[in-house]
């Protein structure tokens, strides 16, 4: 009985050594719970060949074992794929890995990523509805009538249920944030973008398309200074619309995380930090591993105190044993 319970103690012991992931990097009171009525990732369907927290149409084709392809390499597509229950978290992350690519040297239009109180409507903005209320970002590779910016554009507009999307001039009298990608389209490296939101503080989108796991910052937006209040209550989903042009759009995989703090911190976390704060973060950082690696020699001189007690106490018992023979 003795030998299970000290490997038992030794998996207990290395356990508590382990690190702990941080959601949100740069922030370490910041953790996560997975969504998954909010994810998707391969085979996407179930075998009745539905998805169970997502609905699809238009021309959305769904290839199980690679993507999900909103539209294909073809003129005048539409598709979209919505979640069916609403993201209803107050902090959350959400990570697309997605690709647009296609056989012509000319290409369009695009694809966009929706958090709206409407849901599953076609319509003429990269597939989906006009006049939506909530939060549209727009991966534009077709340029129509911009001078001065290079494309593909990413933007994100914040709708109010009733003004339109600006077609002509590319969203710009839209633009709530946004930045040129070139690369973006036809990039060698899994093409990802991941929008980060704390209620009431705080929406940011970092890309990845220049090189692997190396992120660049599209846009930062901080309240009060820019309207950033997505609805409570709001569906995710993604369409994308080719008109003369075309291109493949392919969403590949979704994460969804809910965001939430195990500590006390009065500050938003996108705004950058003072030189000052970055001391006072750095110092409480070895002070945390100087307080981890004493509590872990405290656990390791605890454990081989009780390793020995526990053999002195089995030796005394076998002891005892052998006399009461006699």
């Amino acid at each position: 009985m003795l030998l299970p319970r000290l490997s038992s103690l030794l998996c207990l012991a290395g356990l508590a050594t382990l690190p702990v992931t941080n959601a949100y990097e740069g922030d370490e009171n910041i953790k996560s719970i997975p969504l998954r009525t909010h994810s998707l990732a391969p085979p996407y369907l179930d075998s009745d060949f539905q998805s169970r927290w997502f609905d699809f149409g238009g021309d959305t084709i769904i290839r199980a074992d690679r993507y999900i392809r909103l539209t294909s390499d073809r003129p005048s597509q539409q598709g979209w794929i919505f979640s069916r229950v609403p993201l209803t978290a107050t902090n959350w992350e959400i990570e697309v890995e997605f690709k647009i690519h296609g056989e012509g040297n000319l290409h369009g239009d695009g694809f966009a990523m929706w958090l709206t109180k409407q849901r599953a409507t076609q319509g003429p903005v990269f597939g989906s509805a006009d006049n939506f209320e909530g939060l549209g970002i727009f991966f534009d590779t077709y340029k129509n009538n911009r001078p001065g910016t290079s494309f593909p554009y990413v933007m994100a507009m914040m709708g109010d249920g009733k003004a339109n999307y600006d077609q002509a001039h590319d969203g710009k009298a839209n633009e709530l944030a946004g930045c040129s990608a070139r690369g973006l389209r036809g990039a060698s490296i899994p093409t990802k973008a991941r929008l980060t939101y704390f209620q009431d503080k705080s929406l940011t989108l970092d890309l990845q398309y220049k090189s692997e796991d190396t992120w660049v910052n599209c846009f930062t937006l901080n309240a009060p200074d820019a309207n950033i209040a997505i609805p409570s209550v709001s569906y995710l989903g993604f369409s994308a619309e080719t008109g003369e042009l075309s291109d493949n759009h392919d969403i590949v995989s979704v994460k969804a995380q809910n965001l939430y703090s195990i500590g006390n911190r009065a500050s938003t976390p996108n705004k950058p930090a003072s030189s000052h704060g970055k001391k006072d973060r750095a110092s409480v950082k070895h002070q945390k591993q100087q307080g981890s690696w004493g509590w872990f020699l405290f656990k390791v001189v605890m454990f081989f105190a009780f390793v020995a007690a526990a053999y002195a106490g089995f030796t005394a018992y076998r002891t005892r044993q052998r006399y009461a023979r006699f």
